[in-house]
């Protein structure tokens, strides 16, 4: 169920991070890219249930650990979403995808060649600047004064722990700079579609089969089209 996969690193070397997989060699074959950050922890439970989904209906699929996230070892600090992507797009190349379906900020990671979906995509600047105003927000309570811009003018210069992840501050620059548009080939699924309160908004980390259901399905019947 877990393997290791070859990840290209930021110094251009590669190294091995983990991956989940349900792989019996069958044509269908989907990347997973989770949310980034704190999201990826609310998602991991659904996602995981999702994949069992899939493996029962005929559909094979792959959750790499990407560097700096989960169970990897690779400073986070080093990372940036152009690094991601490249891992991505190394990661449907080893596991020979035909399809990817992203979550939320991994939809910034989706690579360009491959058709797929996106749920609820989410813009870069939208979560550093949720990211910020939580800090400043926690500082405020704790009798600091720290200002969401002063916080993000330190940042693009030295790099800032927010919501405890250490970012670099080329990740911090490209999160405030970068605009995202979803591959010409991404089915976008909102959260309408999907139906309750979204896991992200939630307080605790949760899952709700209800909401898993829905999204295998949408994109089970994407797949057998």
């Amino acid at each position: 169920m877990y393997v290791t996969w070859p990840c290209p690193l930021p110094d251009g070397s590669t190294g091995e991070e983990m991956a989940l997989r349900f792989d019996k060699d069958r044509p269908r074959r989907l990347l997973i890219i989770p949310p980034l950050f704190d999201e990826a922890n609310k998602f991991r439970h659904q996602l995981t249930g999702i994949m069992l989904q899939f493996d029962a209906n005929g559909v094979d699929c792959f959750l790499p650990d990407l560097p700096g996230c989960n169970e990897s070892t690779a400073p986070l600090a080093d990372q940036s979403i152009a690094g991601w992507r490249a891992a991505t797009v190394a990661a449907a190349a080893h596991f020979a995808v035909t399809h990817v379906f992203a979550v939320r900020s991994g939809g910034w990671l989706m690579p360009d060649t491959l058709p797929g979906w996106i749920y609820a995509p989410v813009k870069p600047r939208q979560v550093l600047r949720g990211m910020l105003r939580a800090r400043s927000l926690a500082a405020r309570e704790a009798g600091v004064s720290e200002s969401s811009e002063d916080l993000l003018a330190s940042g693009r210069q030295e790099g800032l722990t927010l919501a405890g992840w250490d970012l670099g501050a080329a990740l911090i620059r490209e999160l405030d700079e970068s605009e995202f548009a979803p591959p010409a080939d991404a089915v976008t699924i909102e959260q309408g579609e999907v139906g309750g309160k979204p896991l992200w908004l939630r307080a605790e980390n949760d899952h709700d089969p209800a909401q898993a259901d829905t999204l295998a399905g949408i994109i089970l019947g994407g797949l057998a089209d």
